[in-house]
């Protein structure tokens, strides 16, 4: 098993596949990251050998910001918008959707699950 930027990537898919599995790459970044390196993208990552799995890594830390780094930096910046009260800020205080959608139903992802309230009756 392949281990890069802290993930075990699965060792059976392909590689464009594979590094998918790491937080902060996509289909874009995999073929652009398996362009830069010279690897085919329908190569498995069972058969890279130890160079190209080093190659990978070592241009993944060099050139994009994955993993720990990206999770912290999207963490600061939430904070950062909470600090300021700022209306953003305070939907994601409040735990309710950010982005302009409706909350009278739906946004339950968000709100959580429902909370009955207390005398009002369902109606059959």
């Amino acid at each position: 098993m392949a281990r890069i930027a802290g993930v075990n990537i699965p060792t059976n898919k392909r590689v464009e596949i594979a590094l998918q599995y790491i937080h902060g790459i996509g289909p874009a970044k995999a073929r652009e990251i398996c362009s830069k390196v010279g690897i085919e993208l329908a190569r498995r990552v069972n058969t890279l050998s130890d160079d190209e799995v080093l190659r990978i890594r070592e241009t993944i830390d060099r050139d994009y910001r994955v993993e720990g780094d990206l999770r912290r930096e999207v963490a600061m910046n939430i904070k950062r918008l909470m600090d300021l009260g700022c209306y953003r800020g305070l939907r994601h205080r409040r735990g309710l959707p950010v982005h302009g959608q409706r909350t009278h139903t739906n946004a339950r992802t968000r709100k959580g699950p429902a909370k009955p309230i207390a005398g009002k009756k369902k109606t059959a």
